[in-house]
């Protein structure tokens, strides 16, 4: 009797262990296809100013959209994540070092990678947030751009991103932002530029940034990863919805909440959010209390 239920169990065991393998191909080669589609867009162009006003605001844009926060503060690129469940997760070299862009790398190429998602060679970018620069103004994006295309050579070489089994079935189902290219409107059109003074204009404006980790309705939810903490409604129904403005520029300045509870940059990068101008973050504290 036990050796049937033994031999059972085996078999169960194997037909699982069979089951999960062919799963996991379909998985891996679905989104390694998708990756590997070559996309084809019409070039844009946009007016690239250098002035000095032009490259602060660029430089400005580059922290708060998070860009420094994974290219690194010189754009130089790095490793994000290494290891063997998540895989290899590489942020590329932005300047024209050895390792970096190449030099025949044009506006028009940023463009289509900010807008698309898409890359020189036609394919898409991987877990680069096109979805929402693709939302930038167009005085914004030529602003980004125009530093990027100044800021001096990093030669900085890294491996190819290889995707390790957590990041394909995360990707499959839609639980980890992969190819950018998919979820974007490629048909809307830029607008020229955006409210600069303080209000929920420019608050919602500058929430798209925040819209990756929090979600578009901005009401959080279950974590981003295993192992992270459940992610926080921003909104009125929320407990941040409870903070008072000073409250909420405090926390998003300092990394500390008002009860105390210090924030782990890795999880809600203060870091990046300390560096918004108080209108800003004033902004953003004024739109999310408008949605319910």
């Amino acid at each position: 009797m036990i050796r049937k239920i033994l031999k059972w169990a085996g078999v169960t065991l194997l037909v699982v262990i069979v089951g999960l393998t062919a799963g996991f191909t379909f998985i891996k080669q679905n989104i390694d296809g998708r990756s590997n589609r070559k996309y084809a867009f019409e070039k844009e162009r946009l007016n690239i100013k250098s002035d000095s006003a032009t490259l602060a605001r660029g430089k400005h844009l580059t922290i708060i959209k998070g860009c420094q926060d994974c290219h690194g503060a010189d754009l130089g690129g790095k490793i994000m994540n290494d290891d063997k469940p998540v895989g290899r997760l590489v942020a590329s070299n932005l300047t024209t070092g050895k390792g970096g862009i190449p030099h025949n790398y044009t506006t028009a190429d940023w463009i289509t990678a900010f807008r698309h998602g898409v890359g020189k060679n036609g394919r898409a970018l991987i877990f680069m947030p096109s979805h929402e620069t693709t939302l930038l103004s167009k005085e914004d994006m030529s602003a980004i751009i125009s530093y990027c295309q100044q800021v001096p050579k990093v030669d900085r070489e890294f491996p190819s991103i290889q995707l390790g089994p957590v990041a394909y079935v995360m990707s499959y189902f839609d639980k980890m932002p992969l190819l950018s290219v998919e979820k974007i409107d490629h048909k809307r059109p830029m607008i020229a530029r955006v409210d600069s003074a303080e209000g929920v204009q420019q608050g919602k404006y500058l929430a798209v940034s925040c819209s990756g980790c929090h979600r578009p309705d901005f009401k959080g939810g279950d974590p981003l990863a295993p192992g992270l903490p459940p992610v926080p409604d921003l909104t009125t129904t929320g407990n941040v919805g409870k903070w008072t403005q000073q409250q909420f520029i405090q926390t998003l300045r300092t990394g500390t909440t008002p009860s105390g509870h210090q924030l782990k940059n890795e999880e809600m990068p203060w870091q990046m959010t300390a560096q918004y101008e108080q209108k800003e973050l004033a902004s953003l504290y004024q739109f999310f209390r408008t949605i319910h």
